[in-house]
C-alpha cells in the first residue's frame, strides 16, 4: 500500500513560525506533524505499507532527505514529488500521480489523529471523518441506513451532518482515482478557482463504487498557534508510556519537570519549573523559568519567563516577563 502526503502548503495562519519552517514540519511532543502522521496512518496499515509519497514545495535537499528517512523507518520507500502551484487538493494528489496504482491512503499534513479500527480494504473507499458540535466550518459526509456515504457536502449552513471529513482517504484502487483526478484537469472542472478533491469523490460515488466512514477517537488540529500548543500537550499525555521523552542528555539544576514533558538532546534546564505540556528542542536552555504548555525549539535561550500556551522558535533569546507568546526563529527579546 502507498501514502500519498500532499503538504505543499505554508500555513499562514501559524506564522511567524512557518515563515521559516513548513508547517508539517514544526515539532509535536519531539517529532514533526508529517512523522506523527505517517507513523499513525502507518501503524493502521501494518505490514502492508510499500511507499510514501511527499508532495512538497521547495522545502530543500536536507528536508527531503528526512522525509525519505522517515519512511525508510517504517519499511517503506520515500518519495518526493512538487507542487509548484496551489491549485487545489486534487491536483496536490496528482502530482504524486506514479504512486497512485494498488491500494492508497492519501492524507494531508495538517491534523493529527487517533484511531483504533482495522481498515477494511476490501471497500472501495474509506473516508475518515469525526463527530464535531459545529460542522459549518468542514466538509461533511451524509450516511445512509447501511452506514454507506451517500453525499459529501462542503461546509454546510444549515445542519445535514456532524461527521467532518478529517483530510484522511482510503482507496482500493488508487489507478481510478488517478483517472478521476485527471479527469478534473483535463476539463477544468474547478471550485473557487482549485481543483477539488472531493469533486473526485462524487464523481466515483455516482458510478457505483461504495465508501464507507471510518471515525477516529480524536482529531487534533494544527491550524493556528493556540490549537498547536493544545495539540502538543494531548500527545505528550497520550505517548507518556509509550516513548521517550527526555533525552538521557538533559541537565536538571534545581528544578522540578512536571510530566508529560519532552526535553530533546542537550537541554539544560537551571532554577525553573517545567510542564506539564511542554515541548523543548535540541540544545535550548531554560533558566530561572515556569512554562506550562508551551512549545520551544531548538538552540533557543529563555530566561526569566513565565509563559503558558506560548510558541518559541529556534534560536531565539528571551530575557523578560511575558504571559502568552508566539515567537519565531531568531528573535531576541529583553527587557
Amino acid at each position: 500500500m502507498n501514502i500519498i502526503i500532499p503538504m505543499a502548503g505554508r500555513g499562514s495562519r501559524l506564522r511567524p513560525h512557518t515563515l521559516t519552517t513548513p508547517k508539517p514540519l514544526l515539532p509535536i511532543a519531539g517529532k514533526s506533524i508529517v512523522q506523527r502522521l505517517v507513523e499513525d496512518i502507518a501503524g493502521i496499515v501494518g505490514s502492508d505499507l510499500h511507499r510514501v509519497a511527499y508532495v512538497v514545495g521547495d522545502f530543500g535537499t536536507e528536508v527531503e532527505r528526512d522525509l525519505v528517512q522517515i519512511a525508510e523507518r517504517l519499511g517503506g520507500i520515500g518519495s518526493i514529488h512538487y507542487q509548484e502551484k496551489p491549485l487545489g487538493t486534487a491536483h496536490a494528489v496528482l502530482c504524486a500521480a506514479d504512486a497512485l496504482e494498488g491500494p492508497v491512503v492519501v492524507a494531508f499534513a495538517d491534523t493529527l489523529f487517533r484511531a483504533d479500527f482495522q481498515l477494511d480494504e476490501k471497500a472501495d473507499g474509506v473516508i475518515w471523518v469525526k463527530s464535531v458540535e459545529d460542522p459549518k466550518a468542514f466538509g461533511v459526509v451524509k450516511l445512509n441506513e447501511e452506514g454507506h456515504i451517500t453525499d459529501f457536502v462542503e461546509k454546510p449552513q444549515s445542519f445535514v451532518s456532524d461527521l467532518a471529513i478529517i483530510g484522511i482517504y482510503y482507496f482500493k484502487d488508487g489507478a481510478r482515482l488517478r483517472r478521476e483526478l485527471q479527469y478534473l484537469i483535463d476539463n477544468d472542472i474547478q471550485e473557487k478557482g482549485e481543483y477539488q478533491l472531493t469533486n473526485a469523490l462524487e464523481n466515483m460515488k455516482s458510478s457505483g463504487l461504495v465508501f464507507t466512514p471510518g471515525e477516529v477517537l480524536d482529531w487534533m488540529d494544527c491550524g493556528n498557534k493556540n490549537n498547536t500548543v493544545e495539540t502538543n500537550s494531548h500527545v505528550l499525555r497520550y505517548v507518556q508510556h509509550q516513548e521517550t521523552l527526555v533525552h538521557p542528555s538533559v541537565v536538571l539544576q534545581d528544578s522540578t519537570v512536571i510530566p508529560p514533558c519532552f526535553l530533546g538532546e542537550g537541554v539544560v534546564i537551571k532554577n525553573s519549573i517545567i510542564g506539564p505540556g511542554v515541548s523543548i528542542g535540541p540544545g535550548t536552555h531554560v533558566d530561572t523559568c515556569r512554562l506550562t504548555n508551551t512549545i520551544v525549539q531548538s538552540q533557543s535561550q529563555l530566561k526569566n519567563l513565565i509563559l503558558d500556551h506560548s510558541m518559541i522558535g529556534n534560536h531565539a533569546q528571551l530575557d523578560g516577563k511575558f504571559r502568552s507568546l508566539s515567537l519565531g526563529d531568531y528573535c531576541t527579546l529583553e527587557p
